[in-house]
C-alpha cells in the first residue's frame, strides 16, 4: 500500500510494508499485555479468545472492510518513506532502469511516422528493418498479412486499433488505415552519390521547397520518370508522413541527397559531367525548343518566388515551360512532372 504526503521537501511517497514480527510485538502497549499473559501461564487459545478485536464487532459476525488509514499504535504495517523523484514516470521504474531523457530525445529525432496503404506497403517491401512499431485498422490487416507475420516473427510491436486511436498515433485523419513508426534514412552527400550514379542520370535539385504535399507529388513524378536522386537541404523533408503518403510508394525508389550549400553541390555535379538546367516560369529558352542531356541536374525553386538569382545563374541551360500566360505559373509538382517527362522522352523512351 502507499500514500503521498506533503512536506518541506515536496511530495513523499509512503510505502506500507508488512512487519515480519508477530502482531503482539507491534506496539509497546500490546507487548506489555502479551508479556503479562505469558507470565500468568495462560494458554495461547485462552489469550486469543480473551484478546479484544482490534477492528470492533459487526452484526452477524461479518468481517469489517479494511480501513484506508492506519493508526501507528495498532497497525501491523511499518512505513517506509521515499522521495517522489526517486520513482520514474515510466511505469514506476526507478534507478538505472529509467530512460535517459536525452537518449529519448535523440531516439525521437531519428524516427518519423509514415502512413497510407500504398506508402506503407512499399516501405515494408523495400526496408522492413526500418519499422519500429505499427498500427492498423482491422479492415486493412488482410492486405498486410505478410507484414504482420514478419513483425510477429521479428518481435516488432504492432496494434490493431480503432479509427480514433489510429488518428492519434499517426497525427492525421488521412492515415489510410495504417501507420508505421520508422527509423529515418540519412541523406547521402554528393560525393557518396556520384560513384554509383548510372550513365544516364537525372537529378532533381530543390531550393527552399518545403510543402510536404508538393514534395510528395514531386517524388512520385521522380519515381515514375526514373529520377534516382533529389537534392535538398534536409533529407528528412522527404520522409515526412504527408510527403511519403502523397508519393504513394515513390519515396522508396528515390534517394535523398543532402547539402547545406546548393551552389557548391551543383558545382560538384558539373565537375562530374552533369549539365545544370535552371528553370523559370517566365524567362529562359522554351523547354520544347531544347533537348535535355542524358546527365542532367534540373533545378527548381519555390512556387512563389522561383529560384534565387545565385541559383539561376548556375544554369548551363536556362529553360521555361511556355503556355498561354493565363496564369502566373504552374504548381511546382506539375512543373516537375512536365520537365521530367521531357527528359524521359529524350533519353529513355
Amino acid at each position: 500500500m502507499s500514500d503521498e504526503l506533503s512536506g518541506k521537501s515536496g511530495k513523499v511517497r509512503v510505502m506500507y510494508v508488512r512487519s515480519e514480527d508477530s502482531d503482539d510485538k507491534n506496539t509497546s502497549g500490546k507487548n506489555k499485555r502479551s508479556s503479562d499473559k505469558r507470565r500468568d501461564g495462560a494458554p495461547r487459545e485462552a489469550r486469543e479468545k480473551n484478546r479484544p478485536r482490534r477492528d470492533g464487532a459487526m452484526k452477524g459476525g461479518e468481517r469489517p472492510a479494511r480501513r484506508e488509514t492506519y493508526d501507528s499504535a495498532v497497525s501491523p504495517w511499518k512505513t517506509v518513506s521515499r522521495a517522489a523523484d526517486e520513482s520514474a514516470e515510466q511505469g514506476g521504474i526507478s534507478g538505472k532502469s529509467q530512460i535517459d531523457p536525452e537518449q529519448l530525445r535523440r531516439q525521437r529525432a531519428e524516427e518519423t511516422r509514415v502512413y497510407g496503404e500504398n506508402a506503407c506497403q512499399a516501405l515494408f517491401n523495400s526496408r522492413p528493418d526500418a519499422i519500429v512499431r505499427a498500427w492498423f485498422l482491422q479492415e486493412v490487416t488482410p492486405r498486410f498479412r505478410e507484414a504482420l507475420r514478419w513483425m510477429a516473427a521479428n518481435r516488432k510491436a504492432y496494434h490493431v486499433v480503432d479509427n480514433d486511436e489510429l488518428t492519434r498515433a499517426s497525427g492525421t485523419e488521412h492515415h489510410g488505415g495504417v501507420c508505421f513508426l520508422i527509423k529515418k534514412r540519412r541523406g547521402l552527400d554528393v560525393q557518396t552519390y556520384l560513384p554509383h550514379a548510372p550513365e544516364k542520370d537525372c537529378v532533381l535539385a530543390l531550393e527552399d521547397v518545403g510543402n510536404p504535399h508538393n514534395l510528395g507529388g514531386i517524388v512520385r513524378s521522380c519515381a515514375h520518370f526514373g529520377v534516382n536522386g533529389v537534392l535538398v537541404r534536409d533529407a528528412s523533408q522527404l520522409e515526412s508522413g504527408a510527403a511519403v503518403r502523397t508519393a504513394e510508394g515513390g519515396a522508396e525508389h528515390v534517394k535523398a541527397i543532402q547539402s547545406d550549400n546548393l551552389i557548391d553541390a551543383l558545382s560538384q555535379f558539373r565537375k562530374a559531367g552533369y549539365t545544370i538546367v535552371t528553370t523559370s516560369s517566365h524567362k529562359g529558352t522554351a523547354l520544347y525548343d531544347t533537348q535535355l542531356p542524358a546527365r542532367t541536374v534540373i533545378v527548381l525553386g519555390q512556387e512563389s518566388d522561383g529560384l534565387s538569382d545565385g541559383a539561376w545563374q548556375q544554369g548551363d541551360m536556362k529553360v521555361s515551360i511556355n503556355g498561354t500566360g493565363n496564369v502566373e505559373s504552374l504548381n511546382i509538382s506539375v512543373a516537375t512532372g512536365i520537365l521530367l517527362a521531357e527528359w524521359w522522352r529524350h533519353n529513355r523512351a
